[in-house]
């Protein structure tokens, strides 16, 4: 007995001169000294994360992980382990361990706000965008008055979703073009008819289709935080019956499994300011052949691009760069983006032709084909031409139009494209300036004719 409580005084005396070390900060001792404790078999769960945050405090981070699984075996619900553990995983880079301890530190204590942020930070820095929205929005739970977890929330969200969201659903032009197709689509096949949206966004369109009396309406969006938010908004409105939203793309829908049959009405506002970014065709190709009946109604059925010749000095400084400082940069101007995001009303250009039809694409047709042409533009004016400002006209049904064009649309989401020259070519009005014309089937093409080396071209009058 008396052998006992020696060893015990031992370990003690051992314990007060470790922490006395750590207090000095002379941390390699005290580690020394905390692991003579240790052999003691003295005070061990009480010791074993002490060693384990002072090894990993002096970069000793392989042993602080070794001291960290000994707890564990310990007590495998200990959650401060966990939770260390995975701070050590995340300084080591090793990303999927550091998530998968931190999620455990966050089951072994569920109201632990700090472990469930730290875990949406991780899963946010690993491109998990959706799972940490959620951790993130538990943890604001936990701690409501939390102003950094909600400006995550707000930063995690603003980033996955484009500006363009919202001043598009505040456009009343285009709400009223796309429902009144709307309306037009299912009065032709009935109040029974099925209607796909693809891209749903807010879920706006799909409303309009289910408040028109559609049958059923099956919506997809590839965005998840945004396809969660659209069947909330659908719930909100009471059209959940009604309106089934998917979180995925269009390609990954099938018949029988999220849609019953194929639909009769396709609902899709995918366009870009250019037509084409967003991968329309294919995915237009794919609903005709896989989702849609032969004779679906298509809403837009067309779309085309319409530009015409401008100058402006405010562009070309976007676009151009000659001398500077008495140095020629000119070759710079190689890496000059080869379309320009404008606003229409309030950037200063000048008109030097007529507006033009530059593509036309049918969205009801099965396949399309990549296009190059010849168009012929007569300039009406002299000036130095910087390129083509271009902006859509959508043909959505009969007599049902919509376009942004720039004279007369100021406040929606599209925004109009400059499709600038390589360099800026002075013209003089009567002249006819030829362009080379078309797609890829992913962007639009526009080129002065010169610039287009050797492509296969038709000319159009």
């Amino acid at each position: 007995m008396a052998d006992i409580d020696s060893q015990i005084g031992v370990a003690r005396t051992l314990l007060h001169e470790a922490m006395e070390l750590q207090t000095a900060g002379n941390l390699a001792a005290a580690i020394l000294r905390y692991e003579m404790v240790i052999a003691r078999g003295y005070r061990v769960p009480d010791v074993v994360p002490i060693i384990a945050g002072l090894l990993a405090q002096t970069g000793r981070l392989d042993e602080a992980l070794g001291q960290w699984d000994a707890m564990l075996v310990m007590a495998p619900d200990h959650s401060v382990a966990h939770h260390e553990k995975a701070l050590i995983f995340d300084r080591l880079g090793r990303v999927e361990q550091a998530i998968a301890a931190m999620e455990k530190a966050c089951r072994a204590d569920p109201h632990n706000a700090v472990a469930a942020n730290n875990h949406a930070v991780m899963l946010s820095n690993a491109g998990h965008k959706r799972e940490a929205l959620r951790e993130f929005r538990r943890a604001l739970a936990l701690q409501p008055d939390n102003v950094h977890i909600r400006h995550q929330i707000r930063r995690l969200s603003a980033g996955q979703v484009p500006f363009w969201h919202i001043p598009m659903m505040n456009d009343t032009r285009r709400n009223d073009a796309f429902e009144a197709a709307i309306v037009a689509a299912i009065a032709a096949r009935g109040p029974g008819a099925t209607v796909l949206d693809i891209g749903t966004g807010s879920g706006l369109l799909s409303m309009m289709a289910a408040r028109a009396g559609a049958g059923s309406v099956v919506a997809c969006e590839m965005v998840p935080i945004i396809a969660d938010m659209a069947k909330q908004i659908v719930a909100d409105n009471g059209y959940a019956a009604q309106v089934d939203i998917h979180a995925a793309p269009s390609t990954e829908l099938k018949v029988g499994v999220e849609l019953a049959a194929r639909a009769d009405i396709l609902v899709s506002e995918i366009l870009s300011s250019d037509l084409l970014t967003e991968n329309v065709m294919d995915t237009f190709e794919d609903a005709h052949a896989r989702l849609l009946k032969d004779d679906a109604i298509v809403i837009p059925r067309a779309a085309s691009a319409i530009g015409c010749l401008v100058e402006s000095q405010t562009l070309a400084d976007y676009v151009f760069v000659d001398r500077v400082s008495g140095f020629d940069l000119s070759r710079f101007g190689a890496f000059a983006a080869q379309k320009l995001p404008i606003h229409g009303t309030m950037t200063d250009w000048r008109r030097l032709s007529a507006d033009v039809e530059l593509l036309r694409i049918d969205l009801s047709a099965k396949r399309h084909h990549s296009d190059m042409h010849v168009l012929s533009i007569k300039v009406e004016a002299d000036g130095v031409a910087t390129g083509i400002v271009q902006w859509m006209q959508v043909d959505l049904a009969e007599g049902v139009t919509f376009d942004n064009h720039p004279d007369g649309y100021s406040d929606g989401g599209w925004l109009q494209v400059l499709h600038n020259f390589p360099q800026p070519i002075t013209v003089r009005a009567g002249q006819m300036l030829d362009l080379a014309v078309g797609h890829d089937r992913v962007t639009l093409i526009v080129q002065p004719l010169e610039i287009a080396a050797n492509a296969a071209l038709t000319r159009v009058a």
